[in-house]
């Protein structure tokens, strides 16, 4: 019997390799060579205009990818792998093909894209890296940045401070076209991560993958933070933890309990305006998110464990 993958005796080969010209404390980079180690040599990767295009492959003769490597306009991604897919198809060939898109290429721009590759079951693997904002062109706003945060787009003023709506909930748009396969990833949960792109790789159809990237630079954070940012968005309820298999929602990680939601927020120079008012505003979306009775502000528990778990009718967002 095949033991199931975890970060021991994942493959160790990269194939995004050293030298590349991320940030310090890039969360695409450690997602990206996790991923790339996952998916193995027979693979071949498309990224769009993105941080990643211009630190992994873009910078023509060369690419930090030793597999083979396109890229193209912003809003393709989803058609691209598609063609790409169906070219190895005619040649008889059995060939990963992923996409790997940020999240202004994935919730805005190339939402369409995405939509029809989806609706028509491509046999691909869509990773979006998510780091809540257009990084690569300077931190503007994008359907992905949270209620509160500071970017260009979305600046601090007396009246306006930050995004004034709420992160787009994407994995419902997507994971209601009856796909083979959609799951959200953290850097900090490492085995759930591991374990959710191997199961990617072994299906059939199309196959979505979400994962939250922290970045130092457009989150105005400490680049040695980043684990402790991935972390901290599951603890708090920002970032939840979870599969769609054949319609069924599996919620992979609970937190034992629910912590406040300003844990995470005074890690980031992002959300360093937000008063009470705004704060308890996000806190109430998270709460509406999962359940009331896991919030901070809510009684403590027995400590029971069936009591500490989340879902029930109550339960809303995933």
């Amino acid at each position: 019997m095949d033991r199931k993958m975890n970060i021991r005796n994942m493959p160790s080969e990269d194939h995004l390799l050293c030298g590349q010209g991320a940030c310090a404390g890039c969360g695409v980079a450690i997602a990206v060579r996790n991923i790339m180690r996952i998916l193995g040599e027979n693979t071949t990767v498309y990224v769009p205009a993105s941080c990643l295009l211009v630190f992994g492959g873009g910078m023509y003769p060369h690419s930090a990818f030793d597999v083979p490597f396109f890229y193209s306009a912003f809003e393709n991604t989803g058609a691209v792998i598609s063609g790409i897919k169906a070219g190895y198809r005619r040649q008889g060939k059995d060939v990963t093909v992923i996409g790997i898109a940020g999240d202004g290429g994935t919730f805005d721009i190339g939402l369409q894209a995405l939509a029809g590759a989806a609706e028509r079951n491509e046999d691909v693997i869509y990773v979006c890296v998510d780091n809540e904002a257009y990084m690569n062109t300077g931190t503007q706003r994008s359907g992905s940045t949270p209620f509160g945060a500071w970017t260009t787009t979305t600046p601090v003023g007396k009246k306006i401070k930050g995004k004034q709506g709420f992160k787009k909930d994407l994995m419902s748009v997507v994971s209601g076209q009856d796909i083979a396969y959609a799951a959200t990833l953290s850097i900090a949960h490492m085995n759930d991560f591991v374990q959710k792109v191997e199961k990617a790789k072994n299906l059939k159809g199309f196959r979505f993958l979400h994962v939250m990237t922290p970045c130092a630079s457009g989150w105005k954070s400490d680049p040695s933070a980043t684990y402790d940012l991935a972390n901290m968005a599951v603890e708090t309820g920002m970032w939840s933890l979870y599969e769609v298999v054949d319609g069924e929602v599996n919620i992979t990680y609970r937190p034992k309990e629910m912590r406040p939601v300003t844990e995470y927020l005074k890690l980031q120079g992002r959300f360093k305006h937000m008063g009470k008012e705004d704060v308890d505003t996000l806190q109430s979306w998270i709460c509406k998110k999962w359940n009331k009775r896991y919030c901070p502000a809510a009684p403590p528990m027995d400590g029971k464990e069936e009591d500490l778990a989340y879902g029930g009718d109550e339960c809303e967002g995933v």
